[in-house]
C-alpha cells in the first residue's frame, strides 16, 4: 500500500511538472517561422481582387501598415497609414480616426491590411482579430505585388516627408 501511495504521489507530481512546462504561447525560431504559423488563419485577397473591389467602390478600411517614411513614397489610394507598432492603439481610437476624416469603424467593418511584402500585415491581422476584429484580409504580396501588377496606379505624398528621396524601409517583411 506504501508503495502505491508513493508511486500515485509520484506520477501526480510528473504530471503536475509536465503540464506546468508546456508552452502554450508558441515559441518561433524566426520570424519568419512566426509569419508562417500566424498566417494559418490569415484571409488573402490578391492585387486584381483588391483593385476589383476599389473599382466597384465597395466600403471597406484599407490600412496600409508600413512605416510613414515606406508608405509616402507610394501608397494605394484611398488607404490609411497606420504602422504596425501603433496599429493597436489607434485602430479603435475615435480621435485618431476623426483627424483622418473618418469615423471610427466598427469592429464587424471589412479590413484590408498592406505591407511591403505581406509579413507585418500577417502578423497586424492576427493582433487585430485578437482584439474583436472579425472581418480582416492581408493584401497578398503586399505593396510589392501592387507595385508591379498596377504600375501606374498609386500615389505619393513625398511633401509629408520633406520631399526626400526613398529610404530604406524601416523594418519587416
Amino acid at each position: 500500500m506504501k508503495i502505491i501511495k508513493s508511486s500515485l504521489g509520484l506520477f501526480v507530481l510528473l504530471l503536475i511538472i509536465s503540464l506546468m512546462s508546456c508552452d502554450k504561447t508558441g515559441t518561433y525560431a524566426d520570424v519568419d517561422e512566426k509569419v508562417n504559423a500566424v498566417s494559418n488563419g490569415i484571409v488573402f485577397i490578391s492585387a486584381e481582387e483588391l483593385n476589383a473591389k476599389i473599382d466597384s467602390g465597395d466600403i471597406f478600411n484599407l490600412i496600409d501598415v508600413r512605416e510613414p517614411t515606406e508608405f509616402y513614397h507610394g501608397y494605394i489610394p484611398g488607404s490609411i497609414n497606420i504602422p504596425r507598432g501603433l496599429l493597436e492603439f489607434k485602430i479603435s481610437n475615435e480621435d485618431f480616426w476623426m483627424n483622418e476624416g473618418f469615423y471610427l469603424p466598427e469592429k464587424n467593418e471589412e479590413f484590408v491590411l498592406i505591407c511591403k511584402k505581406g509579413g507585418r500585415s500577417i502578423l497586424a491581422a492576427k493582433s487585430i482579430q485578437e482584439l474583436g476584429y472579425k472581418n480582416v484580409t492581408v493584401l497578398k504580396g503586399g505593396w510589392k505585388k501592387w507595385e508591379l501588377t498596377y504600375p501606374e496606379i498609386y500615389e505619393k505624398d513625398l511633401d509629408a516627408l520633406g520631399g526626400h528621396e526613398e529610404v530604406e524601409e524601416a523594418g519587416g517583411c
